[in-house]
């Protein structure tokens, strides 16, 4: 039987020390879960990595995959081996373009297809979408398109972490931008095959909106969001 495909879409601040983690990782049903850690966002930043071991090393069988220094010769059948994968924020579009420079973003897409939970904070959660509101090409916010469709619709992260992004999403909504949800730094949005699940977080104050164009304007609603022990 095929196991069932589940996507966590963090809006930021990663989920290291944080209920999060332990959620996505119970998403596997196993015990110590294999966990891959991917920080091509960030280029490869070792800091990432060390403190992501740090974290994981009693809760997981953690392992990191590297791209722009790549060691791994069969990407693929190191990426399927693995029961959790993991994106880090960063440049969303150099991310996305290293990725299908290596046939990454087709293994990927394997991988969420035999039911291996993907998951990923800011540009680790843009991705999984078809758009989102980047920073990614300069300073001044704005629209990426070409994301890799796992899902419906466009992700906004950082919602409540920099002031520019609610006004910025609501004036690319209503440009044409695909709608979608926007969340609150440590809120992850859950995603069964393509349909959302539920919002969760580890901060009682925090929130996930749906963005949407009702005909005659960009409307923004809250959406119910558990919050986690």
């Amino acid at each position: 039987m095929a196991r069932e495909r589940h996507i966590v879409a963090i809006g930021g601040g990663g989920f290291l020390a944080d209920p999060l983690g332990d959620f996505v990782l119970g998403l596997t049903g196993r015990e110590r879960p294999k966990l891959l850690w991917v920080p091509t966002a960030s280029a490869d930043d070792p800091w990432h990595i060390v403190r992501f071991y740090d974290e994981f090393k009693e809760r997981a069988q953690p392992a990191h995959l590297l791209l722009f220094d790549r060691t791994v010769s069969d990407l693929r059948s190191f990426v399927l081996e693995h029961d959790v994968i993991c994106v880090t924020g960063g440049n969303t579009a150099n991310m996305l373009a290293v990725w299908r420079v290596h046939g990454l973003d087709a293994i990927l897409r394997e991988a969420w297809v035999a039911g291996i939970v993907l998951c990923g904070w800011s540009a680790g959660a843009i991705c999984w979408f078809e758009a989102g509101v980047t920073d990614s090409f300069g300073p001044r916010l704005s629209a990426l398109n070409d994301g890799l469709g796992f899902l419906p619709g466009s992700f906004c992260p950082h919602f409540d972490a920099e002031p520019e992004r609610r006004p910025t999403y609501h004036r690319l909504v209503a440009e044409g931008l695909l709608p979608g949800i926007a969340a609150d730094d440590r809120v992850g949005v859950h995603f069964a095959g393509r349909h959302l699940v539920e919002a969760v977080t580890g901060r009682p104050d925090a929130q996930a909106y749906r963005v949407e164009h009702n005909g005659e304007g960009v409307v923004e609603a809250a959406l119910p969001t558990r919050l986690l022990s």
